[in-house]
C-alpha cells in the first residue's frame, strides 16, 4: 500500500467528528478507494492516534476483540448503542 493512500484513509478517519460514525465503506469511498477492507487494514496496523473507534462495520457493530473500548469510547461521545449496534441513519456523519 502507498503512502498517498494510507494518508488518504488517515485524513477522513480523523475528521470524524464526536459524536458521529462511518462504516469501513464510507471511509474507502470519501478516501477515493475501492475496498473497505483495505480500510480495516489500514486501521489495524495504523490508527492508534485516530478516532478509530468511529469506524464500524457497514451494519453498525463493531469488532468483537474491540467491542467494550469502543462502545465505552463511543457512549462517552453520545452515541448510543442498542445492544451492541449502532443506528447507522442517526450517528453516520455525512462528510
Amino acid at each position: 500500500m502507498d503512502e498517498e493512500t494510507l494518508e488518504q484513509v488517515r485524513s477522513v478517519v480523523a475528521a470524524i467528528p464526536p459524536g458521529k460514525v462511518l462504516s469501513y465503506g464510507d471511509v474507502a469511498e470519501l478516501a477515493g478507494l475501492r475496498s473497505a477492507r483495505l480500510v480495516g487494514r489500514i486501521m489495524a496496523e495504523d490508527s492508534a492516534d485516530l478516532p478509530w473507534h468511529r469506524v464500524l462495520r457497514a451494519n453498525g457493530t463493531v469488532a468483537e476483540h474491540l467491542r467494550s473500548r469502543q462502545l465505552e469510547l463511543l457512549r462517552a461521545e453520545g452515541v448510543l448503542a442498542d445492544g451492541a449496534r449502532i443506528d447507522m441513519r442517526q450517528y453516520r456523519w455525512g462528510g
